[in-house]
């Protein structure tokens, strides 16, 4: 088994103690994602689809950066301040995900970093 850790600067950088991705032979395990803006780091305002939308955008440059797409996610959670916006979030989801799309799970959480409406992680695989 071989560990790479993924680093791009087409996502913002990590906030904590861990790493933007990690690469274990063809399969991709990214970090939660919430809607920060890779050039400033700073959190995007905006409701649930404008902050969805900047979420999928970052992981999108994670997987892109290291050789795969959104069309290889095999597995998505998505975590949102208020189940309320659900729909809107399926909404920009839609967008992104067309052809291939992947198993998920959605929650509502308490609270997020940052004061952000999602977070959202995955799994995808390289060829």
């Amino acid at each position: 088994m071989k560990k790479d850790v993924i680093k791009t600067d087409k996502a913002p950088l990590a906030i904590g103690p861990y790493e933007q991705a990690i690469r274990i032979d063809n399969f991709i395990f990214t970090s939660g994602q919430i809607p920060l803006d890779p050039v400033t780091n700073e959190t995007i305002k905006g409701d649930i689809k404008i902050q969805s939308q900047r979420v999928l955008e970052n992981l999108k440059g994670i997987l892109e950066s290291c050789g795969s797409s959104l069309e290889k996610v095999i597995k998505v959670t998505v975590f949102l301040k208020n189940l309320k916006d659900f729909d809107d979030m399926n909404t920009i989801f839609k967008k992104y995900f067309k052809k291939s799309k992947p198993a998920r799970s959605c929650v509502e959480v308490s609270d997020l970093p940052k004061g952000a409406a999602i977070e959202v992680d995955l799994i995808a695989y390289i060829e």
